[in-house]
This record gives structure tokens, C-alpha cells and sequence, in this order.
């Protein structure tokens, strides 16, 4: 057999000679903009003569501060395939985070979209590597530029406009392609760097049918940020397979994003599940005949939710389960043949769990006591440990890396889990998040669903606090939905019967929203904080 490296410049190749005319769909704020595979690989390529120009090293970390564009998406391969890093800042994180990993990458050069560069210009005097900022127009107005002074802002078309297109030639698949870094709820966020190698099997990944099956007749729509683990293989999955992808820039509000799927007739959008209860009510009396797969992560997906698209849509939605250090999807929660007759109560449990490991991904449950192995029982619990060719081995630079690993180089991912002898996988909690009462555990994940279950219930997150007698009880941090009205007491009423008594929280409190992350998923941590000194009504029994 022939030995050649798995890299991706031959996606590039592949977009110029067998889908130059499929097309980058990107909303602006003056209207969609619509640009060619074949224009696109051209533009890529000069983009890379560009970074030759700046002077970037020849693997030099290349930082993007910008929306789901198609010119983010010309960065995604000029960077890795001129042989340098692409690094994908979260445009979320706090400053002193955005700080951090600037300078812990050793980023040279920042590509910025100019909507953006307001919330940038203030951290750019804390950065102590960077030396372009190059300016990526989206029709945003000219913003505060405080930090700017004596910066030089480069133009990014003048940038293209000067150039040749580039050869692109990566002969070492080991090669780093990218990076990115954990959104960092607590301590500084740990580096991930990816492969050509990893990049180039987990985009293939992406295009298995028993995962979501990316094909060159899909229409994506990628909702997931550019910036969160490399919009979770869909990037690179749509180029390589010719797909015409839906970029929605920066108006990410639910019913613009129900337009796009409408109006581009998309087939494939995949968000996190925030996101997905946004979109559901815009959805109503639209046309999304089109849509086949609404793939979700970042979080659990409440049973609800899925239950809601399918009976507005026609489509549940499809949980995968992945995180950044897994590149990140590792298992998909499809339906196997030999389960596909049961009823429809089951068939929503099985597409609730995380789902079953892709090809090429092996996990495995731990006693978190022990290390023991446990069985694939569907009841046994321990903490969740992946391996694989796109599964990371440890952290750019960082001395934390041993403890997030197994003697035998497993990666620790901190879930808890049970695996079905199916195997299906179903988080049952983070292991910081678990609630401890007297010896056991409670499953804040699962409360969570039961009670997002309610229909006066928007948003629900369950968080642990002090107990004199039983260590920790379980608090419900509610928000009711608009127009409705609902008590504590009704809460609990309404979960008796639907979890073990003694899971039934201790109070409920009823908040105006649940904090999120920089991508989206509930900040317990945050609620913590919040909560740190509530007392519970029985905290005397």
C-alpha cells in the first residue's frame, strides 16, 4: 500500500477540482454573501501567501477572533496547511482567559472581524507575542479602540488582493494543524492541539452513517461556533465531502437562525441545546422539509426537547457527546437496528443518552475509587475514560496534564457515566457536579431532565448545597417559561413518582435565567457562588 500522510491540504484540492461550484453561504449585516468552493480554495491559498508575507514562522500559532464566516473558514485550512497553527480564540471567555491563552500559545498573528474588535482592542497591550492584527470586514461600524494607539491594523482583502495563491505541500501528518483551548471554568483553560492525522480521521468521522453522515447533498448549517472544537468537525467535514455550508456570521438570534434553515433550505444544523430551545417556537409554520439531522451537544439534551422538535419538526434531535479534548465528538446517540422496534418512551430514553462510541473511539467506565473496570451493565457507574487517533494524549504546555490521565494513557474526562450493553453511553453528572447525600449520589443531570419535563419549565440547573445531616441536598435553580406560573410545591409534586423520593430537591428557587459558559452550557459553578450560603428548609431534619 502506498504511504501517504493524511493532511489537509487535500481537502483544499478536493474543494478546487470536484465541488468548485458549490457554495459559503455567510449572513451579514448588509445580506447574505455567497462565494464559491472554487473561489474559496483560491482565496485560502492567498491567505497563505499572506502569512508568508507577514513574516509568520513556519509554525507559528495563527489566532482567529471572529464569527462563523467563510472567511474564518479560509483561515480554518491557509493556517494548517501552510504549515502553520490555527488557533481559534473564544470570543466569549473573560479578558484575563482571552490574555492567558494568547500568550500561552505564543499567537503571532490575530485575524479579528471588525464587529469583534471593540470587545479585542482593550487586551491587545496585554499581549506579549502578537505582531499583526489583521481586520476581517463584516459591516460592523467602526467601535472604541482603546489599546489601539500606534497598532497597525491590517485590511485582510488588501492582504489577498496582493497575493499569488500559494502550493500547499504537508508531507508530516504529526504535524500540529490546530489548536484550541477548555473554556476554563476553573483555573486557567488547557491547550489541545490537533493533527493533520486526527483532523483529517475525525472529518471521516463526521461523514460515517452511523454518525451523521455528512454527504456532499447536505446543506449545513454549523450554529456551533467556529471557535468551540472546531464547530465540531463540521468545517472540515463539509469541505472534504463538498457540502454547501450556511455560515451565520454574528446574528445569532433564534429566528434569524430559523430563516437561514428555511431559506437555505438546510439539512443538517447542529447547535448546543441552548441554542435549539430558542429556535423551537421560530420554527413554527416554516418550511423544514428539508432538514434530515439536528445534531446537538455541549450539554445533556433534555428528553423534552427532543420529544418537542419531534413532534413540531418531524425530527428528534440527535445527541452526540464529545469534548474538546475528544475533537470532538466520540459517540452519537442513533437509534441500532435491533432496538428500533421499541416504543416510543424507549426509543426517547435511548436518543437521550450520549450514544454509542464512534468508530475509532474506545471508552470504558472506572471505579473512580479503584481505577477497577466496570461492566457494561446500564447500571454500574464511574467515571467516563476515552482513547483514540483524535482523542488528546495531553495539554499544550502544561503541568496539569498527568492528573487528567490513566496510568495506561487513557483520558480521565471527568463524566460520570453508565454504558448500556448496547453500548450507549448516559452521563449521569460531571464528577464536580454530582450531588452527595449521605454516601450517595444524585444524578443532577437526570434531575435536571425530570424537571425540565414540566411544561411551565424553560431552563432548570441543580446544584448541591451544605447539609448538617446528609452532607449535601439538592437544590433546583428554576426559570419558568414565559406566561406561566408555577410553585415550588407543584415542582415537587410534579417529580414525585418520576425519581426516587429521596432525589426530590430540598427547595426550589426561581431565578430569571441559569448562568451560562463561554459556549453555552450551564455555569453551575456560577450558581455555587451564588448559593454558597441558602439555607434549606430541612436542613434540620
Amino acid at each position: 500500500m502506498q504511504d501517504r500522510p493524511l493532511t489537509l491540504d487535500g481537502f483544499v484540492e478536493r474543494a478546487e477540482r470536484l465541488s468548485p461550484r458549490k457554495e459559503i453561504v455567510t449572513a451579514t449585516v448588509g445580506g447574505v454573501e455567497r462565494v464559491t468552493h472554487g473561489e474559496w480554495a483560491d482565496r485560502t491559498r492567498r491567505l497563505a501567501a499572506a502569512l508568508d508575507t507577514l513574516g509568520v514562522s513556519a509554525d507559528g500559532r495563527v489566532a482567529t477572533f471572529a464569527w462563523n464566516t467563510a472567511r474564518h473558514l479560509e483561515l480554518y485550512f491557509a493556517a494548517p496547511c501552510s504549515g502553520r497553527v490555527l488557533h481559534t480564540l473564544n470570543i466569549r471567555l473573560f479578558p484575563e482567559q482571552v490574555t492567558y491563552i494568547v500568550n500561552h500559545a505564543q499567537d503571532e498573528v490575530i485575524f479579528v472581524d471588525r464587529s469583534l474588535l471593540g470587545l479585542l482592542a482593550p487586551l491587545v497591550p496585554t499581549f506579549t507575542t502578537v505582531r499583526h492584527l489583521v481586520v476581517m470586514e463584516d459591516g460592523a461600524p467602526v467601535t472604541d479602540l482603546d489599546g489601539l494607539d500606534g497598532v497597525e491594523l491590517l485590511d485582510h482583502e488588501a492582504l489577498l488582493a496582493a497575493e499569488q495563491p500559494a502550493e500547499f505541500r504537508i508531507d508530516d501528518e504529526l504535524r500540529a494543524a490546530s489548536m484550541c483551548y477548555t473554556s476554563g471554568t476553573t483555573g486557567n483553560p488547557k491547550g489541545v492541539v490537533y493533527t493533520h492525522r486526527s483532523t483529517y480521521l475525525h472529518t471521516m468521522a463526521a461523514m460515517f452513517t452511523d454518525s451523521v453522515g455528512v454527504s456532499e447533498s447536505d446543506t449545513i448549517l454549523p450554529v456551533v461556533p467556529m471557535f468551540h472544537a472546531n464547530a465540531w468537525g463540521l468545517a472540515h467535514a463539509g469541505v472534504a465531502a463538498g457540502s454547501t455550508l450556511v455560515m451565520p456570521g454574528p446574528n445569532m438570534v433564534p429566528a434569524a437562525l430559523a430563516g437561514l434553515i428555511e431559506s437555505e433550505r438546510v439539512t443538517l444544523a447542529a447547535g448546543v441545546p441552548t441554542i435549539w430551545m430558542g429556535v423551537l417556537p421560530e420554527l413554527a409554520g416554516r418550511d423544514t422539509s428539508a432538514l434530515r439531522v439536528i445534531p446537538c451537544g455541549g450539554s445533556a439534551v433534555p428528553k423534552a426537547l427532543s420529544e418537542a422538535y419531534r413532534a413540531q419538526v418531524g425530527l428528534p434531535i440527535l445527541q452526540a457527546w464529545g469534548m474538546t479534548e475528544t475533537s470532538p465528538v466520540a459517540s452519537v446517540a442513533n437509534v441500532v437496528s435491533w432496538l428500533a422496534d421499541g416504543s416510543d418512551e424507549e426509543l426517547a430514553d435511548l436518543r437521550a443518552t450520549q450514544g454509542r462510541p464512534l468508530v475509532g473511539v474506545q471508552l470504558r467506565i472506572a471505579d473512580q475509587a479503584t481505577g477497577e473496570e466496570l461492566p457494561w451493565d446500564g447500571t454500574s457507574r464511574g467515571e467516563l475514560q476515552a482513547a483514540g487517533p483524535w482523542i488528546t494524549a495531553s495539554y499544550h504546555d502544561d503541568p496539569r496534564s498527568p492528573e487528567s490521565f490513566t496510568d495506561d494513557g487513557w483520558l480521565r474526562t471527568g463524566d460520570v457515566a453508565v454504558i448500556t450493553p448496547d453500548g450507549y453511553v448516559r452521563i449521569v453528572d460531571r464528577t464536580k457536579d454530582v450531588v452527595k447525600s449521605g454516601g450517595e449520589w444524585i444524578s443532577s443531570v437526570e434531575l435536571e431532565n425530570e424537571i425540565m419535563a414540566h411544561p411551565a419549565v424553560a431552563e432548570a440547573a441543580v446544584i448541591g448545597v451544605p447539609h448538617p445531616k446528609w452532607s449535601e441536598r439538592p437544590l433546583a435553580c428554576v426559570v419558568v417559561a414565559p406566561d406561566a406560573e408555577l410553585t415550588a410545591d407543584e415542582l415537587i409534586e410534579f417529580l414525585d413518582g418520576r425519581v426516587a423520593k429521596w432525589w426530590l430537591p430540598d427547595d426550589v428557587v426561581f431565578i430569571d435565567e441559569v448562568p451560562k459558559t463561554s459556549v453555552g452550557k450551564f455555569s453551575k459553578k456560577d450558581l455555587r457562588d451564588r448559593f454558597a450560603d441558602h439555607v434549606l428548609p430541612t436542613a434540620g431534619d
